[in-house]
């Protein structure tokens, strides 16, 4: 025999999942399914005695709302910001991601992370399955310049923002950092300290912050009177111990460079291991210069010349740029519905740190 507020049928489980329904914690309460729900969308016309039986009656049996079925019978999204990375061993992209979760947290929605490996085709089955979960809006950093399938998920009505890298075919937010200043600059630097010779280091071809830090460099060199020798060139690595093989062909060169440029922090990190090894002192004085400040980057014990800027706040530009699409901050707007406005570009600038000087 029950009391007037245990849930009848013996049970308060879902026999599918196990969870308590909201017909249980109607039961429980002694009301109707349909005043529960008010109650748990916090209407206020329910009365305060109905409402403080029902929110206890969830609390004793540890009722949470199936939040992706509500919505989709809202026709709504999930609660749900998809983001999309290339290489989730790179620090950049925890901080990038970091810096997202702090703006998309503070209305209402969660970030999911989904890492591509710098594939295109991984990047185009991660964005498909995050539509299919109804994400409110995706920020990636796309892996190439084939981006037709974040083109048709902004023209499907779900907001894309990238970072890092902008559009290529179709018209989206994006936040950008200064690839092409922090090269030119991080190169005149070693240029200013009487090196002709330098080393490059960058990402794949395709990816456009090495295409860009790569002009950067070409840049400095073309106002020093220079040239870029290919002989002194390595495209393509993106892990350290990549990086480590090509510094060690650079500097194994009959006329090697005496300083090296890197475009990201694991071709800075796996040209300290080549010049470590090369040297166990410190590189026989080869000059090292590199994109992205990192961690310890300070107790490498050599001088090192890097290009700084806020990854974190990378991330929370591309998360207000999506909320702003969201309407987040305009009560009583749907999610989903964009504003009637062009895109916008957002810059993030550098600056030059040294270490071990």
């Amino acid at each position: 025999m029950t009391g007037p507020h245990e849930p009848r049928g013996g049970s308060a489980r879902d026999p599918k999942s196990g969870r308590p329904t909201l017909r249980d914690v109607a039961e429980r309460a002694g009301v109707s399914a349909m005043t529960a729900s008010r109650v748990l969308r916090d209407d206020p016309q329910v009365l305060p005695a109905t409402r403080a039986r029902v929110r206890a009656a969830a609390a004793a049996l540890g009722y949470r709302p199936n939040e992706v079925a509500r919505s989709l019978r809202l026709g709504r999204g999930a609660g749900l910001v998809g983001l999309v990375v290339t290489n989730l061993a790179n620090p950049f992209y925890s901080r990038l991601a970091l810096g997202v979760d702090s703006v998309v947290a503070e209305h209402g929605l969660k970030t999911v992370i989904g890492n591509t490996g710098q594939d295109p085709d991984a990047e185009r089955d991660l964005t498909a399955d995050l539509l299919a979960r109804r994400v409110d809006g995706i920020i990636a950093v796309p892996a190439g310049a084939d981006q037709r399938h974040l083109a048709a998920a902004a023209a499907g009505g779900v907001p894309v923002v990238l970072a890092s890298r902008p559009p290529e075919g179709f018209a989206a937010d994006c936040v950008l950092v200064d690839d092409f200043g922090g090269a030119r600059d991080a190169t005149a630097r070693l240029l200013a300290r009487g090196h002709r010779r330098i080393g490059f280091l960058g990402s794949p071809p395709a990816v456009h912050t090495g295409a860009e830090r790569l002009r950067g460099y070409a840049a400095a060199l073309a106002r020093a009177g220079l040239g870029v020798d290919p002989r002194y060139v390595r495209r393509g690595q993106t892990e350290p111990d990549q990086a480590t093989r090509a510094a060690a062909e650079l500097l194994a060169l009959p006329d090697p460079p005496t300083a090296l440029f890197c475009s990201n922090n694991r071709n800075t990190i796996g040209a300290f291991r080549a010049l470590r090894a090369a040297a166990p002192g410190g590189g026989a004085g080869i000059a090292l210069a590199g994109f992205d400040d990192f961690e310890l980057a300070d107790a490498l014990g050599l001088p090192l010349t890097l290009v700084a800027y806020d990854s974190d706040e990378l991330g929370r530009a591309a998360g207000r740029l999506l909320a702003d699409r969201l309407h987040v901050r305009s009560p009583g707007t749907a999610p989903g519905a964009a504003r009637p406005q062009p895109p916008r570009q957002i810059v993030v600038p550098t600056s030059l740190v040294e270490y071990g000087t």
